[in-house]
């Protein structure tokens, strides 16, 4: 088979996927969930079922776009996940990110107002509890509420996904409610070599080669030095030294920088040729 033939495979596999992915999100928000509205009274029983039943969809989407190819995949220190009030955050280079952290664990997420028009996901998005960033003031005050209730939530600071070759932009929410209200705050740095689904790309511009993605779970970020600072001052300084850190991490050799690096020394014949080992982890 040729590249082109191949490139075509690829682009078919992918959307394939994506269709089914669509798809099933349109029948839990059409079928199974008005179906619980029905016998599960209780909201907050009701909101558990539905975050359990988009994590094992997301599951069973993951291991779908494994197994026909899509991507390989490796995570390491999952069970740091999990507990009450935890805010997990996460860098953003990936159009699915949320489906990996999610696949994960049941936690609820901060998305992009979008998704809640969208005709496919709204019914998803709303269903769960999820809440919109289409205002700040209103986001943060919906995020404080759900950890001070033990709920475990996912926010991505940059807001919206990383432009390839371009710093890390991240925005002072997920900070200002770290400070206010989680118990824990946990660190969560996603890669994938080569690029894929990034900002500013259309789906079907997929890669030469099968990405490999590492949702890598890392220790807790203290905040003792900002619980008694005035909220401005401390989640302006916590987003300062977050950025920092996700910079300095991710372009420590196995980032997400150092992938378009690698990329473009194989482009330009400089990259040596060896193969990077994959490990599946599911």
């Amino acid at each position: 088979m040729g590249k082109r033939e191949v490139y075509w495979w690829l682009v078919v596999r992918t959307g394939t996927c994506f269709a089914v992915f669509g798809l099933g999100a349109l029948g839990l928000g059409l079928v199974v969930f008005p179906a619980l509205l029905l016998f599960v009274r209780d909201e907050a029983a009701r909101r558990r079922q539905i975050r359990a039943i988009v994590h094992h969809s997301f599951r069973l989407f993951v291991a779908l776009m494994r197994g026909v190819g899509g991507f390989t995949y490796e995570v390491t220190g999952r069970e740091r996940l999990g507990r009450p009030g935890q805010l997990i955050i996460a860098n953003h280079p990936t159009l699915i990110d949320v489906v990996l952290i999610v696949a994960l664990y049941p936690a609820g997420c901060v998305v992009k107002e979008a998704l809640f028009r969208n005709p496919f996901m709204r019914r998803v998005v709303q269903s769960a509890g999820y809440i919109s960033n289409a205002s700040t003031a209103g986001m943060i005050e919906q995020a404080t509420a759900a950890l001070r209730a033990g709920d475990t939530l996912i926010m991505f600071p940059e807001g919206t996904r990383t432009r390839p070759g371009e710093p890390l932009q991240f925005h002072r929410g997920a900070a200002s409610v770290a400070v206010q209200a989680c118990t824990a705050l946990t660190p969560v740095y996603v890669t994938t070599d080569p690029v894929f689904l990034p900002k500013n790309r259309p789906w079907y511009r997929v890669p030469a080669r099968r990405p490999h993605l590492c949702v890598r779970i890392g220790d807790d970020i203290d905040l003792s030095e900002y619980r008694d600072l005035p909220p401005p001052r401390a989640s302006r300084m916590l987003n300062a030294r977050l950025q920092e850190h996700y910079s300095r991490f991710l372009s420590d050799g196995a980032g997400y920088n150092a992938a378009l690096k690698t990329q473009a020394s194989r482009a330009t014949g400089t990259g040596g040729g060896r193969e990077q080992q994959r490990r599946i982890v599911g």
